[in-house]
């Protein structure tokens, strides 16, 4: 399978003196994963790469995504009882697994997976991921409306976690789809979510031309809007995605106006008139 394009980035954010959350991006083998630690300095990160190492390390061994979650969730533990990192430290994971056109997505915890498929009308942006925390389990009950869900005092509560000492085994969620054209796929961190709306997101992706372009405007967002958590974003694009000659242009033309169509038509006269001059100049 030929390497999917993709762009990665973390960030510490604006209020935190370390970065807990880590990524995994190997392209060639078709694997990207977000960690999300958590259990403070020299723990949460501690527990990421744990998680990260394992999937990485899983990967090369042939084992499935899932069964490579479980293995993290032990190894974090294990860890811990060794004295590396420190006892109750844990993390979140969201990964996909890309092979020739299908993929999978499986995660623990509130770090999300997004599928993005551009359309004639802009675009339509589908949380893949169901949030595993006490907000998602008020909203399924019924207690609480959609419109309550952002405000909630209680909404950074997960239910669990890699490394969690309350669950011997923890519960895999997995979806499966496979690609189409003009799609790409989001993994981040609850420090984009938590900053960044699904309508704005949306936003961002229906005016970015790359998966470099997205992932940095997603951050930067996330960083205008607070930064209050550490944030790590990728994005990666469907394998069936096609650039038309207008759209390659438009990756090499700067922006002026932000919106394609504008652009595309200011540098469509701004051409016509060099032409219409340089007509004029040489008759």
């Amino acid at each position: 399978m030929p390497s999917l394009q993709s762009h990665s980035l973390t960030d510490k954010g604006l209020v935190r003196d370390n970065n807990e959350d880590c990524y995994l991006s190997k392209p060639s083998e078709g694997l990207w994963a977000v960690a999300d630690g958590m259990g403070g300095h020299e723990a949460g990160e501690v527990a990421s790469a744990i998680v990260k190492r394992t999937l990485d390390e899983a990967k090369v061994s042939g084992r499935n995504l899932e069964d490579a979650i479980h293995t993290s969730h032990k190894a974090v533990l294990k860890a811990a009882l060794k004295g590396e990192g420190a006892a109750g430290m844990g993390s979140t994971v969201v990964a996909l697994n890309c092979n020739d056109l299908e993929y999978q997505v499986s995660w623990v915890g509130d770090s999300r997976a997004y599928l993005w498929s551009e359309e004639r009308d802009g675009g339509r942006l589908e949380q893949l991921t169901t949030d595993h925390s006490y907000v998602q389990m008020l909203l399924a009950s019924g207690a609480i409306g959609p419109d309550e869900v952002d405000s909630h005092p209680e909404k950074n509560i997960i239910t669990q976690c890699i490394g969690s000492l309350d669950l011997p085994q923890i519960k895999v969620d997995t979806v499966r789809g496979s690609w189409e054209k003009q799609q790409w796929i989001i993994l981040c961190s609850d420090g984009l979510s938590d900053e960044v709306d699904n309508t704005s997101i949306a936003q961002i992706l229906c005016h970015a031309r790359t998966p470099k372009e997205a992932t940095e405007q997603l951050m930067q967002e996330a960083l205008n809007n607070g930064g209050n958590d550490n944030v790590t974003v990728q994005v990666i694009e469907s394998p069936l995605f096609k650039r038309s000659p207008i759209h390659k242009l438009n990756e090499w033309l700067p922006r002026v106006t932000g919106h394609q169509w504008i652009d595309t038509s200011l540098y469509s006269m701004a051409l016509l008139s060099v032409v219409l001059i340089a007509y004029w100049t040489l008759r």
